[in-house]
């Protein structure tokens, strides 16, 4: 049959297709009972219509598909074919299940050889995905095991069809469809002496399934950023700094935001307050700085609760209760709640001039739109920080930067762009532009600040989502689909999380705790 010649249509199965139904089962399952009684059909069509899937070629049934709902604790765990069928052959379907059972697939033998049966697993995980059910679960017959029985257990030869070293016309097809062996069923089919009564227990898992207490709780799968490439300038006063930000977040809250960010240390030109003789004492004039920190948090604190919007705060420095010097990020929810980040990696002009102090913590924000990361400039140069945070489930990373140069620049977004695809998450760059010659710690900046993605089909073909202007002040908005995120981690065309060799290589965190005395024998 050529190709040409084909018209293939998938549809439900009615129950006038039974003569065609009851002929395919019996030439495909001869060797185990053949087909279906009628009444067993119907009942199923009139019990679960959507999972019954046919394909139909100019009217004659060359494929089926045939599925159940069940509940997902009782079927993942050991039992028989037999557990499905109740009284008079009638298929237990439950309707309150939270998994599909795969019952039968049904392809006709001159239609072999054209994926159909691939098509029906699609269509399956397709009505998985919209009726919201945790998994597709199915009880797999090895019917090539009667030919290494005599030299393989039933593990063994699971291990080798997995490994390629064998074809098993069922399991290795399960396989190719994104189904994983999840245990061994024994008597599952005791009449199936081609697979000697066993059965391995297959799972596709559903990565989008939201529980119901997740339903409720409403968490958007689609994220709006927001971010300012801010413009260094020079402030007459802190009341005109923060009149310019509430302006930015305003103008951010009113195209519905998420997330409003801002750069790093993007309060810097209060250092211009001083008189310029003042401002030659480098270590004088971040004091100075750090002066003004208080009341931007608590004004940033109210601007995100006002606005409905969250901010990430760029950084700003901190005076420790060890009277040094921090560079943290802020992070304030419009719930009210404030959080920090601190710098961990400390450049060494921060180090040399200002005479700032690497933090130590670092962690994953659970926010009201996805869990977020914050590293900032430098940081993000260490991959293992990124790797860390991508561990506790981070979707977005918020990158705020101060740099000079352009090649200072490119340092910084070719490491983020990294993080975004090794971490398969989004990375969220924020930077400031312009020139203070005015102000003696503030000379020049370079920024083009941008949205990047993981590398793969679902994201733009050079996975930048969004970009700015270079050396402009401007404002730019992303939508992030945190779906993508769970698909490209779990199915993309490479896995970057999941495939980690962690038999050979670990990453940890050190506790610290001992620097506060936490740890310290009483």
């Amino acid at each position: 049959m050529s190709l040409e010649e084909l018209h293939l249509n998938l549809r439900n199965l009615m129950s006038d297709d039974y003569d065609q139904l009851k002929a395919l089962m019996d030439a495909v399952y001869h060797d185990i009972g053949g087909s279906w009684p009628k009444r067993t059909i119907d009942k199923l069509i009139q019990e679960f219509p959507d999972g019954q899937i046919a394909i139909e070629d100019d009217g004659l049934l060359v494929g089926v598909a045939l599925t159940v709902q069940v509940d997902y604790d009782e079927f993942s765990n050991p039992h028989k074919y037999d557990d499905l069928i109740g009284h008079r052959e009638i298929i237990l379907n439950d309707e309150d299940g939270d998994a599909m059972y795969g019952l039968d697939v049904l392809i006709h033998p001159d239609y072999r050889g054209y994926r159909l049966g691939r098509r029906l697993y699609e269509a399956r995980k397709e009505l998985c995905r919209s009726m919201n059910l945790r998994a597709i679960l199915a009880g797999g017959r090895i019917p090539e095991y009667h030919q290494h029985a005599h030299e393989l257990t039933p593990a063994q030869y699971i291990d080798k069809v997995s490994r390629k070293e064998i074809y098993d016309p069922i399991l290795s097809f399960q396989q190719a469809n994104d189904f994983q062996v999840k245990r061994l069923l024994r008597k599952y089919l005791p009449e199936d002496e081609q697979s000697r009564g066993y059965a391995t227990l297959l799972e596709w898992n559903n990565i989008l399934f939201e529980p119901a207490a997740s339903v409720l709780d409403n968490k958007p799968t689609q994220v709006r950023v927001g971010a300012v490439q801010w413009q260094m300038r020079e402030f007459a006063s802190v009341e005109a700094a923060l009149q310019q930000i509430e302006y930015f977040v305003d103008a951010l809250s009113d195209y519905q935001s998420d997330f409003a960010v801002f750069p790093e240390l993007f309060y810097a030109p209060l250092m211009g307050l001083q008189d310029r003789d003042a401002q030659k004492d480098q270590m004088g004039a971040i004091r100075f700085l750090a002066g003004f920190t208080e009341r931007f948090k608590s004004e940033l604190s109210r601007m995100a609760v006002s606005y409905n919007i969250n901010i990430v705060g760029g950084s700003m420095i901190e005076v420790g209760d060890d009277d040094r010097l921090y560079n943290i990020a802020y992070l304030f929810h419009r719930d009210g709640s404030v959080e920090r980040q601190a710098k961990l990696h400390i450049t060494p002009q921060e180090r040399r001039d200002w005479v700032i102090e690497g933090g130590d913590e670092l962690q994953v924000f659970d926010t009201d739109a996805g869990r977020v990361g914050i590293l900032i400039c430098y940081d993000v140069e260490f991959p293992e920080l990124g790797r860390l945070l991508a561990d506790q489930d981070m979707d977005i990373l918020f990158v705020p930067f101060w740099t000079d140069t352009k090649n200072g620049y490119l340092r910084v977004r070719h490491c983020a762009q990294a993080r975004a695809i090794e971490n398969e998450c989004y990375v969220v760059l924020c930077g400031s532009v312009g020139n203070l010659p005015s102000i003696e710690n503030l000379d020049i900046q370079y920024a083009q600040s941008a949205v990047f993605s993981p590398s793969d089909f679902a994201f733009p073909h050079d996975a930048v989502l969004a970009e700015t202007t270079p050396n402009t002040e401007m404002i730019f908005f992303s939508d992030l689909d945190l779906t993508r995120l769970t698909v490209v981690r779990a199915e993309g065309s490479v896995t970057n999380l999941k495939d980690r060799r962690k038999d050979l290589f670990d990453l940890r965190w050190r506790d610290w705790s001992w620097k506060s005395g936490a740890n310290l024998e009483e």
